[in-house]
């Protein structure tokens, strides 16, 4: 049997290892749900110290930054799949949630967001005002 091979499949594996894939980024993968009147993300970050995380928002845009700290020089390694350094990703939020009330837990390598809609944002009822002394007009 004939064998064809492509020089390039092992290359393609490897860079989606290390820079992962547009559905599944390697360093930092998310969810994202509405759950009623707020927005829930949640980023997975084993390995990653708490006071490593950082949040910022600036005009709509929120960056997480984590690190993993790499491993010592003296430890051969025979295995290496899970980043290591300095990495972070954007989120662009519409305007119709509240950026300045954003709360955020890490527990168990999970970095949990939770960012209200707006109070703009929500449905309203506009009541209707009736005047019973309105009296018709006729010309």
């Amino acid at each position: 049997m004939l064998m064809r091979t492509d020089p390039f499949r092992d290359l393609d594996r490897l860079t989606q290892q290390i820079l992962g894939t547009t559905a599944r980024p390697a360093a930092m993968p998310m969810d994202a749900w509405r759950e009623g009147d707020q927005l829930v993300v949640e980023f997975d970050l084993p390995g990653v110290a708490a006071d490593s995380v950082d949040l910022d928002v600036e005009r709509n845009v929120l960056t997480v930054h984590a690190q993993r700290p790499a491993r010592a020089d003296t430890q051969e390694m025979l295995a290496s799949e899970r980043p290591r350094g300095v990495f972070s990703r954007q989120l662009f939020l519409g305007d119709n949630l509240d950026t300045d009330r954003i709360t955020a837990g890490y527990e168990a390598g999970v970095l949990r967001l939770t960012i209200p809609v707006a109070e703009r944002a929500k449905p309203r009822k506009i009541e209707i005002s009736h005047r019973e002394d309105q009296k018709a007009v006729s010309a």
